[in-house]
């Protein structure tokens, strides 16, 4: 392994790979960082698994949020994929005494009222923060059509802006930032790629039990998370760097 990217060596190797396969982007974050891991939620995390899966013939750490509202599918989906790729698991919850009092002074409900930044913020972003501070780099399944407002100029590769720090930079790779859902699930069935039952509801894009639901025909996917707000800026904060990038209307 050789030593971290500095901020130069980040935007080199962002252009070099802009249109590089995933598996080529995936094969440069293995052969340079090997305290890395991989964010597992949705479709597009399960084809990564398995294209790093076919590319080591072993699994890297993987981590998941478990935000304790996750759909009951959801939890069982989760050992599906960790027995099918005999890979560690890591399981991350909130902290046991924000969660409680912030549920005890609003309630499990709050988001309809107050947004779902709060809720995400104790429930996602500080146990994603938790696993980061422990890691050189993370690997994740956006894409740049998943939303127009957050992700249209995301980059394969990138500094993490939202959890480097001053001591630290950490980097983030988006192997999949130039593939559509069609390509996604194109994978899947070829590879026989497990996923999420939900899927076969109308589920697209899978969160919370509460703040998901399933996608008309034609709608785009991030409708089905928190409908009740505006249809802009829908990122939970897990990708916080996304809001703080302006991207270009058309």
């Amino acid at each position: 392994m050789t030593a971290r990217f500095t901020d130069e060596q980040i935007q080199t190797y962002a252009a070099d790979y802009a249109s590089q396969s995933p598996k080529a982007i995936l094969q440069l974050a293995l052969q340079h960082y090997e305290n890395i891991a991989i964010a597992f939620s949705g479709a597009e995390d399960v084809v990564l698994i398995d294209m790093v899966y076919q590319l080591l013939k072993k699994s890297v750490t993987v981590f998941c949020l478990d935000t304790g509202r996750l759909h009951p599918e959801t939890y069982r989906f989760l050992e599906t994929v960790r027995t099918h790729y005999h890979c560690d698991l890591n399981i991350l919850t909130p902290e046991t005494s924000a969660l409680e009092r912030f549920v005890k002074e609003k309630g499990l409900f709050s988001f309809l009222q107050d947004g779902h930044q709060e809720c995400c913020g104790i429930r996602k972003v500080a146990p994603l923060k938790r696993q980061l501070s422990q890691l050189d780099a993370w690997i994740t399944g956006q894409r740049k059509d998943q939303s127009l407002d957050t992700r249209a100029q995301l980059a394969v590769i990138e500094k993490d802006n939202a959890f480097s720090t001053a001591e630290k930079t950490l980097v983030k790779f988006n192997p999949l930032a130039n593939w559509t859902s069609v390509q996604v699930w194109n994978y899947i069935q070829l590879y026989e790629v497990p996923y999420n039952p939900l899927h076969e509801k109308g589920f697209v894009s899978i969160g919370c039990e509460p703040c998901t639901r399933p996608v008309l025909p034609h709608q785009h996917e991030r409708e089905g998370r928190w409908w009740w707000e505006a249809g802009t800026k829908k990122e939970c904060g897990l990708h916080a760097s996304n809001l703080a990038t302006p991207t270009k209307s058309t």
